[in-house]
């Protein structure tokens, strides 16, 4: 599974906000620079 594509996509059709995404990082499924290519926004540092 393409995880990142997948993410990206919920989040254009707005099914996930910005801290939907950062569960992801936390899940190991996307690193925290794809959240950056996909929010446009650094990752939180205090996001755990």
């Amino acid at each position: 599974m393409d995880w990142f594509r997948s993410i990206s996509l919920f989040y254009q059709w707005k099914c996930y906000e910005n801290q939907d995404v950062a569960k992801f990082v936390r899940f190991e499924k996307i690193t925290p620079e794809q959240y950056k290519e996909i929010t446009r926004e650094e990752y939180p540092t205090n996001a755990e």
